[in-house]
């Protein structure tokens, strides 16, 4: 729900750390991609999920262009910040094609449906969003990286993570099949969701996410997805050196 919370005048919601701030969980690589013959490579970037907050995001990492999307799942605040591509994907279309987004089938069915004037056959909106629905495979390579799906539960509900290089995103994880810590294997950089420290339903606690941190063995865990339970600095005392809440704005190396 964001933090501050709405009508919510808790400790955290009405914190003056600005890390307290919480905009709705998505993230951005950025990389350089080799160019044969030139001094600079082109710039790609790639983003997981866009939520509500996503203009705003957008804005302060100044993006000028967004070269493909993922989605993890279907959710209000992962997905409704689709519509705010447009002026992106307009840039992407003259330079020669839409921005690819790449989902499996459930999320492209609420794509379709919560925004059908850009998706529907039949839409005529002139100025809608340049953007295309691609099947999200085990993996999907962008300009010449590897995005490897790694299938998460949600509560009851298949979501996606993903596996690029050495790092991990995971958010709104509930639980972590067997099969998918063998695709974890040898990662460094994880975020991962820990939502608080009272059980959820379809959210890991903080002790859970650190059980799955100690067993994947990453040097670096980033807690995301935090509900205003979770003080950043009161919080970050109690965990291990190596993991921390992550933060709006939060820039860190990762190896492709």
């Amino acid at each position: 729900m964001g933090v501050p919370t709405l009508a919510c005048e808790c400790a955290v919601c009405t914190s003056t750390d600005p890390r307290d701030r919480r905009l709705r969980p998505s993230v951005l690589l950025r990389w350089t991609e080799p160019a044969a013959g030139a001094e600079r490579g082109n710039e790609r970037i790639v983003v997981i999920d866009t939520g509500p907050d996503f203009r705003e995001q957008a804005l302060r990492a100044r993006l000028t262009h967004v070269d493909a999307v993922f989605y993890t799942h279907a959710h209000a605040d992962h997905i409704l910040g689709m519509d705010d591509l447009r002026p992106l994907s307009f840039i992407a279309a003259k330079k020669g094609g839409p921005i690819p987004l790449y989902a499996d089938r459930e999320v492209a069915a609420v794509l379709e449906r919560t925004f059908a004037y850009t998706f529907s056959p039949q839409a005529t909106y002139p100025t809608r969003a340049r953007v295309e629905l691609i099947p999200l495979a085990e993996h999907n390579l962008v300009h010449g990286v590897d995005f490897v799906r790694i299938p998460l539960l949600h509560g009851e509900q298949p979501i996606s993570g993903y596996r690029i290089g050495n790092a991990a995103y995971m958010t709104d994880v509930s639980a972590i099949p067997e099969a998918s810590f063998a695709l974890l294997e040898g990662v460094e950089v994880l975020t991962i969701s820990a939502l608080r420290r009272t059980p959820h339903p379809s959210h890991s606690t903080v002790e859970q996410s650190l059980e799955w941190s100690r067993r994947i063995g990453a040097k670096q865990t980033w807690f995301t997805h935090i509900a205003h339970d979770l003080g950043h600095e009161e919080t970050n005392r109690t965990l291990p050196a190596n993991v921390r809440l992550a933060y709006d704005g939060l820039s860190l190396p990762v190896t492709l």
